[in-house]
């Protein structure tokens, strides 16, 4: 049985530290309640199908993005077609062909992209490696434009020079844990 797997590691963009936590979270119906736990701060989702499973690629508009879109709104999704090394193989075709189905055409999850108001479509193959940098660039792009976006009004209304000579000169200890 698959669980919810995660990753964690600080990167950095143009000088500044940026903690990137992976989720990942299990398809199966069984984890239905347990999986939007996961998506109470994510800045980004990017959203995996297959390009050789018709089905999954059904599940991105008719399951994850109204789960999605119900739990976090605002927050960018980045729609990522994967097993692309995949796309040409001759016994996945023709496994295909006997249930009547083809790969996802590219121009098709890209439409798809559009419709959903992806940030962006991108397909990779974890096997060969092929735009897997491409889409962690992206994800760390549209989360930190994310994130961005929604401190700033924050930063504006509650924190004016005022107000923070009024706070201790330790809270900082209480509220931030430096790495």
């Amino acid at each position: 049985m698959e669980q919810i797997a995660g990753l964690a590691a600080v990167v950095s963009v143009d000088g500044r530290p940026v903690k990137l936590q992976l989720c990942d979270t299990a398809g199966q119906d069984e984890f239905d309640k347990l999986r939007p736990l996961c998506y109470t701060n994510a800045d980004i989702f990017l959203l995996c199908f297959s390009v050789v499973g018709p089905s999954s690629f059904q599940n991105v508009s008719e399951k994850w993005v109204p789960e999605i879109r119900c739990h976090c709104p605002k927050a960018p999704i980045i729609l990522v077609g994967t097993q692309s090394d995949l796309r040409e193989d001759v016994k996945v075709l023709i496994e295909l062909d006997k249930c009547k189905e083809k790969p996802v055409p590219e121009e098709a999850a890209r439409l798809c992209a559009e419709e959903i108001k992806a940030t962006s479509y991108i397909e990779c193959s974890a096997l060969t490696q092929k735009n897997l940098k491409e889409v962690f660039d992206a994800a760390i792009v549209a989360g930190i434009q994310y994130s961005d976006s929604q401190q700033q009004p924050k930063k504006s209304k509650s924190r004016t020079p005022d107000k923070m000579k009024t706070l201790s000169k330790s809270w900082w200890k209480k509220y931030c844990c430096f790495v």
